[in-house]
């Protein structure tokens, strides 16, 4: 990019050239001293400008990979996978063997009222029930008969067992299913927020290479006004042209400058809007260097072929971060409308322990007849009536299922209008585009034509002026095309879901 702009500006000197050819031949020696002067002035411009190819190129892949490294709003979205992973972990503490004891005992005028211990360890099961070992001892003149144990105390195990409500699904297993679930949904909220993240900084990044290519245009509009001022003035100085035409010029020059002006403050803030995405690992902002500059590759402006976006739009369909959190929902929703239903079954729970008078557990003794005379057996019953509050909770489940499915359907089709809609825009800017260079190709024979016309004593100044300036904000709204379809085509990899990956 840097070496077209030198070109440019080579081809500048030998354009004025012919601008500054004077008609009269008693006019050789003074027309040959101004034009040395400009071309000496030209070569100063170009050689400063030939400086730019020592400047930092900022390039739109390293760019990406500053914010996706260091952004703080990248550095959250990183943290999402990692949050979800702990709410795993919580819900996966439901099934943590739980150890307990506990103790109590009243003395009074030197008598033993009662002492009770009781020890507990519980080991939870997939399938809802609970394994439990234990160990009691309860003594005393005041301790219930039915819960007073030998003085050793007794020692327990067994099963507690779910046989109506919690035999298919419990709320531990519901727990478990959705925070499994949930690490879905957050990698798809990291890829979802660095996205946006990486499609407002390019828009940004391509803002700032079409403010960069305006100022280069200005500063040659710039460039070519100045020398063609002093140019004009040598000349009307011998006569060779009317005094208005220094008017003419010096006007000219002064609305080039007040251009140069604006579009260099523009190129300074678009710059500081992308050093708004650049932080250093220890999240202290950083600002890019004054030389540094964008950078413009002519093969992003490349067509995208339709069958690439068919392929955008499986991948989209598959894995756009929408549509997983979506799913993600809807599937945590289905879990909850089972939930809800095994609500409808009675509580009907079977606890069944054997009893041991010692710690020792030998179970070649643990016969029939053993088990059959040693246990302590229990068996609850639980059944609402009216059922209002599981019916209740049922149906408000089955409306939020089908709520979520009606927007992952609505999605998906947005998606899919998404894509369509900008890969249109695309092919549209990509012949305006075409166009555009045509009517360059065309303004630079209609500029050129106009200075033989002037050179030749058939047109005025302000006609070459005019000419010129048609030709610059061609070239710059050939730029601001360029810039536009390359914002689309962020757009287009955004509304595939993928942009992070370009």
């Amino acid at each position: 990019m840097m070496n077209n702009y030198f070109i440019q500006r080579a081809q500048l000197v030998f354009s004025l050239v012919n601008f500054l050819k004077p008609r009269r031949a008693f006019m050789n020696k003074m027309d040959r001293r101004s034009l040395l002067t400009g071309l000496v002035f030209i070569f100063i411009c170009i050689t400063a400008t030939g400086k730019a190819d020592s400047l930092k190129v900022v390039t739109l892949a390293a760019f990406y990979d500053q914010i996706k490294a260091h952004h703080p709003v990248a550095r959250q979205a990183a943290l999402l996978p990692a949050q979800a992973q702990q709410e795993l972990r919580m819900a996966r503490g439901n099934f943590d063997p739980q150890a307990s004891s506990y103790y109590d005992r009243k003395t009074f005028k030197n008598q033993l009222y009662y002492e009770n211990w009781n020890s507990l360890v519980k080991i939870p099961l997939w399938f809802g029930a609970d394994l439990k070992a234990g160990f009691e001892q309860n003594q005393g003149i005041n301790v219930n008969p039915e819960e007073k144990t030998p003085a050793a105390g007794l020692t327990y195990a067994g099963i507690s067992l779910p046989l109506g409500q919690g035999w298919l699904i419990d709320q531990r297993r519901a727990t478990l299913r959705q925070a499994q679930l949930l690490t879905h949904a957050a990698e798809a909220d990291k890829i979802k927020n660095i996205n946006k993240l990486l499609l407002e900084a390019a828009k940004d990044y391509w803002d700032w290479v079409l403010a960069y290519q305006r100022w280069q245009l200005y500063q040659t509009a710039f460039d070519l006004s100045q020398v063609r001022y002093r140019g004009v003035t040598e000349r009307a100085r011998y006569g060779d042209l009317a005094a208005i035409d220094t008017v003419e010029a010096r006007l000219d020059l002064i609305n080039r400058q007040q251009l140069l002006e604006q579009s260099f403050t523009e190129f300074q803030n678009s710059r500081l809007l992308v050093s708004n995405y650049l932080w250093t690992p220890d999240q202290t902002p950083i600002e890019l260097v004054s030389g540094a500059v964008p950078t413009f590759n002519e093969a992003d402006l490349n067509l995208i072929p339709a069958d690439t976006l068919q392929q955008l739009l499986r991948v989209a369909q598959e894995s756009h971060p929408e549509l997983r959190k979506l799913e993600a929902k809807y599937k945590q929703l289905q879990i909850d409308r089972k939930l809800a239903a095994d609500k409808f079954k009675p509580k009907l729970n079977l606890e069944y322990n054997f009893l041991r008078q010692n710690f020792g557990l030998p179970f070649e003794n643990l016969g029939a007849s053993y088990l059959l005379n040693n246990y302590k057996l229990g068996l609850s019953f639980h059944y609402p009536l009216l059922l209002r509050a599981e019916r209740g909770k049922w149906q408000l489940t089955r409306f939020k299922l089908t709520e979520t499915n009606l927007a992952l359907i609505q999605t998906q089709r947005d998606i899919s209008t998404a894509l369509q809609t900008t890969y249109n825009e695309l092919q549209m800017l990509s012949s305006q585009i075409k166009t555009q260079e045509m009517l360059i190709a065309q303004a630079e024979i209609l500029r050129h034509g106009e200075q033989t016309r002037f050179e030749n004593g058939e047109s005025s100044l302000f006609l070459v002026n005019t000419r010129e300036m048609n030709l610059i904000n061609q070239r710059l709204k050939l730029w601001e095309l360029k810039t536009k379809y390359t914002k689309s085509q962020a757009m287009l990899y955004w509304s595939a879901g993928n942009l992070s990956n370009l």
